[in-house]
């Protein structure tokens, strides 16, 4: 245990050694400021043999960060620890213990910006780099090492960066070496200034080290992707384009195809008051593309490819959720919001918002061929093949000052053996209507009740759900709710399961602390288009966090 505590406090030494300096070397009038936020959540398993929820040794698990961050001027540090004791069920079996994750110090001026340490970025759209974290998923690809930011003109930013990835608590083989610049052309050319078309233009180019070792292939060390983006906004049109290039990047997770990769993504959207249009397609192909080419599920990923598809809140919307197919898909999105005048007879008093979304994605059209390449695709072509489609509508309408009501449509098709086990063959094309009701009723001011109710209808899979949620909230501190969701249409009687859950949570300020008790089913969690499995589980759940 005490050397346990040498270390940590060894780790911690630079950071503060380098907040000192910045204490003594800023000038006295800039403030010095420590921000912060700290995360608890555990929970205590019970064994359930009904819904396959395994048992537990050390029956209760947890997982917990806290993050700091100094600034005095130009000058910011900041650290993030965490502890895994055991990590939650769900998450990589790699979060073992404690450490610090993140440590980092950055200085800024209106020239130049330097950080050392751990740092997130983001080129364009992310389809060559994007860093981040999502505590939520296990997900965090911090970039190790140093990066520079350079605007050394009026709309030019030049930004460059080297570095190995966040690998559990320590980093991966690979080494990330990337160089960014984008041109906002009214800021840099004066007689644009007053233009009402704003166009900017990027380019970004990146690529991996990874010693090549293996005793059958010959791999490519290094590995190179470059992109180009450019954005136009005129008064309430924004229209976004980028296209990726990523040369040949064998790896198991494309059974080591020799073949180029790329990507296009393009976005239109249209704003005025009452009504909002976007459009977004997609075409990617073997974009696969990590730091360590034999990593697999969300490690050593150096770039993001967005699902395209439309964020659901409701539970029983989110048991076929989809995640991006880096070897290959055509995606698509449409939604128009628009909100019908109030005084209208369709608006009512206070208005009605309808919200209307189409998403969907198929494979690409690709053909095999002999070679390295193993396959060719028709880059204008859809292939035949569906992964995913949507169809969605939702009605929300304020019918007094108390009671406000939203209604919602979805159908889905969804290729499970695709999206969740590639080369399985078990479960095949899911059909599914889901229809929600989502009510309001203030009491009070102060008092509130929410009524949540849910049908999903399907014959595939484990066939029909119903769901519910009554939620009564006190604000602004108390909320207590109960909910269930019950699959009565599978076809085995004895898996008709409830999955009840009891919730009661506090919040005070930036403070929150809640308390949840039941099941949870088994099923995909996805953010994004990045997933985890999470596995059945049934137990006491607890959760704590504030920041400041």
């Amino acid at each position: 245990m005490v050397n346990k505590c040498i270390s940590i406090a060894g780790k911690l030494l630079p950071v503060i050694f380098f907040m000192g300096l910045s204490l003594s070397s800023f000038s006295q009038s800039a403030p010095a400021e420590i921000h912060g936020s700290f995360q608890i959540d555990g929970q205590y398993y019970i064994p359930d043999s009904v819904i396959s929820a395994p048992e537990v040794d050390e029956k209760f698990l947890l997982n917990s960060f806290g993050d700091l961050v100094f600034t005095k001027g130009n000058f910011k540090a900041g650290l993030r620890y965490e502890t895994y004791q055991n990590v939650l069920l769900g998450y990589d079996k790699r979060f073992t213990g404690s450490g610090i994750a993140s440590r980092y110090a950055e200085y800024n001026n209106d020239f130049l910006s330097i950080t050392v340490g751990n740092f997130y970025e983001q080129f364009g759209s992310g389809l060559i780099l994007r860093s981040y974290w999502e505590p939520t998923l296990g997900y965090d690809n911090s970039i190790d090492g140093v990066r520079v930011k350079v605007k050394p003109y009026s709309g030019i930013s030049i930004k460059g960066l080297i570095g190995r990835q966040r690998y559990y608590f320590k980093t991966g083989e690979g080494i990330v070496r990337g160089v960014d610049a984008e041109v906002s052309w009214n800021d840099l050319i004066k007689k644009f200034n007053e233009s009402k078309t704003h166009i900017t233009t990027g380019f970004g180019f990146v690529s991996k080290f990874q010693k090549d070792d293996d005793p059958v292939y010959i791999l490519p060390e290094n590995v190179a992707a470059y992109s180009g983006r450019l954005d136009v906004t005129r008064g309430k049109v924004t229209v976004n384009a980028e296209y990726a290039y990523k040369y040949n990047d064998p790896s198991s997770l494309n059974n080591y195809s020799y073949k180029f990769g790329d990507a296009a993504l393009l976005k239109a959207t249209y704003s005025q008051k009452g009504l909002g249009v976007f459009l977004a397609a997609k075409r990617i192909d073997n974009m696969n593309f990590r730091s360590e080419r034999n990593a697999n599920l969300n490690d050593l990923m150096i770039n993001y490819l967005p699902a395209l598809t439309k964020y659901h809140i409701y539970s029983l919307a989110t048991i076929y959720p989809y995640a991006t197919q880096p070897n290959g898909e055509m995606g698509y999105e449409g939604e128009v919001n628009y909100t019908i005048k109030k005084g209208t007879r369709i608006g009512g008093e206070y208005g009605t918002n309808i919200i209307v979304n189409v998403s969907g994605a198929n494979a690409l059209s690709t053909k095999p061929v002999d070679g390295k390449d193993l396959y060719e695709s028709d880059w204008g072509k859809t292939g035949k093949e569906v992964y995913y489609k949507e169809f969605s509508v939702e009605l929300s309408r304020k019918f007094s000052p108390k009671y406000k009501m939203s209604l919602v449509y979805i159908n889905q098709t969804y290729n499970k053996d695709k999206v969740q086990f590639q080369g399985s063959t078990q479960y095949g094309i899911i059909y599914d209507n889901i229809v929600v009701a989502d009510m309001t009723y203030k009491l009070n001011p102060k008092n509130a009740l929410r009524l949540e109710l849910q049908t999903l209808q399907t014959k595939q899979d484990y066939k029909s759900w119903m769901a519910g949620l009554l939620e009564y909230s006190y604000s602004p501190h108390w909320f207590v709710a109960v909910s269930d969701q019950y699959n009565y249409g599978n076809s085995k009687p004895d898996l008709r399961v409830h999955y009840f859950n009891f919730y009661v949570g506090y919040t005070k300020n930036s403070s929150r602390i809640s308390l949840s008790y039941g099941r949870q089913r088994e099923g995909l969690f996805c953010v994004g288009g990045v997933c985890r499995q999470v596995p059945a589980s049934n137990g006491l759940a607890v959760s704590v966090s504030t920041s400041f």
